[in-house]
């Protein structure tokens, strides 16, 4: 009898302590759902720390600068990166965006989307005009290597023939030399005519020679300075063309860009702001 006693009063011992550890685990989770509740509360952020979040983006991608040309290979990139932030931005618990707002956005986008598409739209003339610039260079270079081989060929031609005339010259220069020296008879008036006639002949023939010889020389000085004239003509023209280019690609090779994307983020910034404003309680 006394150890059926003891052993009823250790099993109604038993079930005395289990339902009071039931109670204390119910109690325990009961105080752990409402902790998470809580903490899911207070997981949920505020309106302005959202809107403080999305106006520090913006600002990142308003000062965004691009590497290298051409600038266009990014913009798409960009563009997709500011619409995500908007997107979640918008889609945020906290966050509830009015008419205005969407209005603003929707025109801000389109309008920095249409300035990018014309920078692509100039961007693409830079590939024209870098391959104009290499044919122009190339057409100056051979311009030059032209004009070097003409003037080579010219004062070969003008050596060659100022070098025969006036061997000619020279010739009859001796040849009436040698006619002044002939001894004529004072008594035979055919000996004297003769002489003379020689000297005569030959001083005619000198002085053509001479006269030639003189209108060579001018003739491929014209034609140098005709030469000349063209060579350099056509290289300022060359030239012209040479630095119209690389003024183009040197204006287009600076990102004309960032200060279309800078607007654009500053008009969202002032728009985000705005309804912050909107949905911001007067105190």
């Amino acid at each position: 009898m006394s150890y059926g006693s003891q052993r009823g009063s250790r099993r109604s011992s038993g079930r005395g302590r289990g339902k009071i550890h039931s109670e204390r685990k119910r109690k325990g989770q009961k105080h752990r759902s409402g902790g998470k509740y809580l903490l899911e509360k207070h997981e949920t952020p505020a309106f302005e720390e959202v809107v403080e979040k999305i106006l520090d983006r913006l600002s990142k991608l308003a000062g965004q600068t691009f590497a290298f040309s051409p600038f266009s290979q990014y913009y798409d990139d960009w563009l997709l990166s500011l619409k995500s932030v908007l997107s979640e931005f918008e889609s945020n618990p906290a966050v509830a965006v009015d008419e205005e707002f969407v209005e603003v956005r929707l025109q801000v986008i389109a309008e920095v989307e249409l300035k990018l598409a014309e920078r692509k739209r100039e961007e693409a003339v830079l590939e024209e005009a870098t391959r104009r610039l290499a044919e122009q260079n190339n057409l100056l270079i051979q311009t030059d290597t032209g004009y070097s081989h003409s003037t080579q060929k010219l004062e070969s031609q003008r050596n060659s023939e100022v070098k025969r005339l006036t061997r000619s010259a020279h010739d009859f220069e001796e040849e009436l030399e040698e006619a002044t020296q002939i001894k004529a008879s004072v008594f035979s008036p055919f000996s004297r005519r003769a002489k003379a006639n020689k000297i005569t002949e030959v001083t005619r023939k000198l002085d053509a020679a001479k006269s030639e010889l003189e209108s060579a020389v001018k003739a491929f000085e014209i034609e140098q300075e005709k030469l000349r004239g063209e060579y350099e003509k056509k290289k300022q023209a060359i030239t012209e063309q040479v630095q119209s280019l690389e003024q183009k690609i040197g204006d287009l090779e600076t990102d004309g860009s960032v200060e279309d994307r800078r607007s654009a983020c500053e008009a969202l910034v002032n728009t985000v702001k705005a309804l912050l404003q909107r949905k911001t309680p007067l105190q």
